[in-house]
């Protein structure tokens, strides 16, 4: 009989909530969290209410601000920007590397309101939290020859990201726009995010750092996030069909842009032998149920050996951890180490279970249905929000998991026997993010990765969007503008030589670093 689990004293939303007020009470009120703008925090906009998708309880939502309101926040961001741009770079390293040593001082505290607001569990959670604070002070050490003879822009950067890494992609982003000498702007994802990037912008404009940080549905502030006169450039991660009306707004006004877009990033089996290997990848390959822009949900499958990759694959799927990230059998346990919780809410995860019955509907072999059977959850709790791991072999040409990413646990596996049907199925999405090509002679890796249209592609293990120097980008419609990472990220959100061509898939051209 399976244990009775308890929530862990002191995890419980109001009393991250609490936390929240006493350290940042400027930001907090008491049933709702402010927009910044103007160096101030303002209780305007219309709160919308918010669940958890651990469990469906009640949680703050965005206070979303109508498109004046944004079109003067902006305008507002702009004055910051021309102060800030004048700053001494050792006075902006030393507010960044203090704000730095805030969100240090309450880490648990951030990685508690992503455990809350988009389900991630606790190891991960801390993770998303640590990778934004390392990665920064990087910069923070080495930003001298990164802005030789450069400056920056003529506006603040205004940033539209994801729910799904709110500290380790849009934080660790925003701090490096300010250090390299920009105002920030950044709208909080709708699905979920905004109290811990509250705390984590309250901190760094407690340090002097130009942040403003706005509420609002997309396509109402669109027109002051994107097209205003005053942006100087606009970052944006999320999926392609936003992407795309983004990229025809910048095309159009000749703006700088880095627009990180979704892909379906595939891992290819080619004439390869070690099976414990892959054995052991495939929880890793499942964190946060695949909820992230380099996940892996596509295998692309040498036929003759579908049969001993399964014998690898299927053992390691059933392994998957699942349940409440913060439920504990006993108060003194340690949180649960788990692969994912919930998805980002009930309707993504009742979206993708009727993708997986359509695609079984119409052809596809369900090789692995888990179960919540055995998952960890309080007693009665609302689990409408999980979704058990799935593989599925062939969707079906008709089926949206057959050629686009899933954002959630499900796997497809396509079978092929021909390197040129292992190519083509690699590249069904018109350019990736991630690859992988898992493979025992080195010479056919080397001849092959070069044919996948992927910015990264890996030799047996997967890649990942990478930390401190490492570069990121993407191929064909996966990426449009400026490449990040290391030097790179400071190029994109700063002004150089006259006629310079930064790096990056642009409407006129495309250069590799």
């Amino acid at each position: 009989m399976a244990p009775t689990l308890t929530l862990k004293p002191g995890t419980a939303w109001s009393d991250a909530w609490q936390r929240c007020q006493a350290v940042a009470p400027e930001a907090f009120g008491d049933d709702r969290v402010l927009n910044l703008w103007a160096s101030v925090w303002k209780a305007d906009g219309r709160a919308l209410p918010a669940t958890s998708p651990i469990d469906g309880s009640p949680i703050a939502g965005p206070p979303r601000l109508d498109a004046p309101t944004a079109g003067q926040a902006v305008r507002a961001s702009l004055d910051q920007h021309r102060a800030w741009r004048h700053v001494p770079l050792p006075e902006r390293r030393a507010r960044v590397a203090a704000t730095l040593d805030a969100l240090t001082a309450h880490r648990e505290l951030l990685a508690l309101l992503l455990v809350w607001e988009i389900g991630k569990p606790w190891r991960l959670a801390q993770a998303d939290v640590d990778r934004a604070i390392d990665g920064v002070r990087w910069y923070v050490d080495g930003i001298e020859p990164m802005l030789a003879d450069r400056a920056p822009l003529s506006g603040p950067v205004s940033n539209i990201a994801s729910w799904n890494y709110p500290m380790s992609v849009l934080v660790h982003a925003m701090l490096v726009q300010a250090l390299a000498g920009n105002a920030v702007i950044a709208k909080t994802p709708t699905d979920g995010g905004v109290a811990c990037l509250t705390l984590a912008s309250a901190l760094a404009a407690r340090e002097g750092i130009p942040v403003t940080l706005l509420s609002g549905s997309g396509s109402e502030l669109s027109s002051s996030l994107v097209r205003s006169p005053e942006i100087g450039c606009v970052s944006f991660v999320g999926g392609r069909d936003t992407g795309a009306r983004i990229a025809t707004a910048v095309a159009d006004l000749g703006k700088r842009h880095i627009l990180e877009q979704e892909g379906l990033n595939t891992w290819g089996i080619w004439n390869y032998t070690d099976w414990p290997t892959l054995t052991s990848l495939i929880p890793k390959l499942f964190d946060y149920g695949k909820q992230r822009c380099t996940a892996y949900p596509r295998f692309v499958v040498q036929r003759t050996l579908f049969d001993e990759f399964l014998a690898a694959y299927l053992p390691a799927v059933r392994s998957i951890r699942t349940g409440h990230p913060l439920a504990v059998e006993h108060p003194e346990d340690p949180l649960p180490a788990l692969d994912f919780g919930p998805l980002i809410n009930a309707a993504k995860a009742k979206e993708l279970a009727d993708q997986v019955g359509e695609a079984i509907d119409r052809g596809a072999v369900p090789l692995h249905r888990g179960s919540l059977a055995d998952a960890r959850f309080l007693p009665g709790q609302d689990t409408s929000a999980y979704l058990p791991p799935v593989t599925l072999l062939n969707p079906p040409p008709s089926s949206p998991l057959h050629h686009a990413e899933p954002f959630g646990p499900v796997d497809t596996i396509v079978l092929v026997d021909t390197e040129a049907e292992l190519l083509a199925a690699m590249n069904a999405s018109n350019g990736a993010l991630v690859a992988t090509l898992s493979t025992d002679d080195p010479s056919t890796y080397e001849r092959l990765a070069p044919q996948i249209r992927s910015f990264k592609v890996g030799h047996g293990k997967p890649r990942s969007r990478g930390d401190r120097d490492e570069l990121f980008g993407g191929f064909g419609a996966s990426w449009r503008g400026a490449f990040v990472g290391g030097e790179l990220l400071i190029r994109s959100v700063t002004e150089g030589p006259k006629d310079e061509r930064l790096p990056g898939n642009f409407p006129d051209y495309h250069l590799m670093p």
